[in-house]
């Protein structure tokens, strides 16, 4: 995948003429009749902030969004999965080393949205999905967000580039990283969870009722769930749509719970996109979507940011 003169990537289906047809990451596409077939999703875990990787140290650089400078780390496929040039292989790695263009417009729509007051992220409980570099979790956290969950299909993504990027954003307190989820230089509760959308909801403490107050009185409501859930570049493949809607009704908060979801209008090639994605979710009738920016780049690199919210 070619990097733009800002450092992020955008989407690429085929190799350049230079790459091998084995580097391909969509290998489903493959004609081939020998297709192996795609592995089992890696189990569900939480990753604690002292599993960072120890060998593969990511290169820092500075991301400038409207005023507000972040910073991201840079590590290649082939450092963590010793994969070439691949940017997706299904049921092995789900693009997370990548920093897509969505990332940055998620961020800059949330920025745009607290600043207009249409929302604050003080004292949310936060879920970024498919959260690869982590920027939009990272900014909720500078934003005063009580709860920061970070979730990727890859435990090593966390380990190698998301926890480096949270650390060099948002320190933590001491030198030697502890396994605390307090141990961070702020206010949030920060942690790491990794897993397929099909599965991740089962370790996700925020959605865990099992320790809730028996003696509750009839009727009376108990807030489970995320008051935010954050995603970017999150609807490319058909077949994950469904999974990943059912983990957002599962993970959102009822009746207020909002979703923030950045993508490309269309992926072509592979079928999703933002359309697709928002026409699940108004075929099932329960939330309402609503476009709140879009990004120019030429009628078939149209990039949209979403608000979701329960009807």
């Amino acid at each position: 995948m070619a990097a733009n003169q800002s450092g992020v990537d955008s989407f690429q289906l085929f190799p350049s003429a230079n790459d091998n047809k084995a580097q391909l990451g969509f290998s489903f596409l493959d004609d081939s009749p020998e297709k192996p077939p795609i592995p089992l999703p890696p189990p569900c875990l939480e990753v604690l902030l002292s599993q960072v990787s120890s060998s593969v140290k990511p290169t820092l650089e500075p991301v400038n969004l409207d005023g507000l400078t972040l910073l991201k780390g840079r590590v290649s496929t082939h450092e963590v999965f010793a994969l070439s040039n691949s940017d997706l292989v299904p049921g092995k790695y789900e693009g997370g080393l990548k920093l897509w263009e969505g990332s940055l417009d998620l961020v800059k729509s949330l920025q745009s949205e607290v600043e207009s007051g249409n929302l604050s992220l003080i004292g949310k409980k936060v879920l970024e999905i498919g959260c690869g570099h982590g920027l939009p979790g990272i900014f909720s956290c500078l934003q005063g967000a009580s709860a920061v969950h970070f979730q990727d299909f890859n435990s090593e993504v966390l380990q190698c580039l998301t926890i480096p990027n949270v650390v060099a954003n948002i320190p933590v307190k001491s030198q030697s990283l502890a396994a605390d989820a307090k141990s961070w230089d702020t206010d949030a509760e920060v942690r790491f969870f990794a897993g397929d959308w099909s599965e991740v909801h089962q370790i996700l403490p925020n959605l865990q009722t099992d320790d809730l107050d028996s003696n509750c009185s009839p009727g009376s409501t108990v807030s489970v769930g995320y008051d935010i859930i954050l995603m970017a570049e999150t609807v490319y493949s058909i077949s994950a749509l469904p999974a990943l809607y059912e983990l957002i009704k599962k993970c959102m908060s009822h009746p207020h719970g909002v979703v923030y979801m950045a993508a490309k209008k269309y992926y072509f090639g592979v079928g999703g996109g933002s359309r697709r994605f928002v026409s699940l979710v108004e075929k099932d009738g329960v939330m309402v979507a609503s476009l709140i920016a879009e990004v120019g780049g030429g009628s078939s690199n149209v990039r949209e940011v979403w608000k979701l919210q329960f009807k």
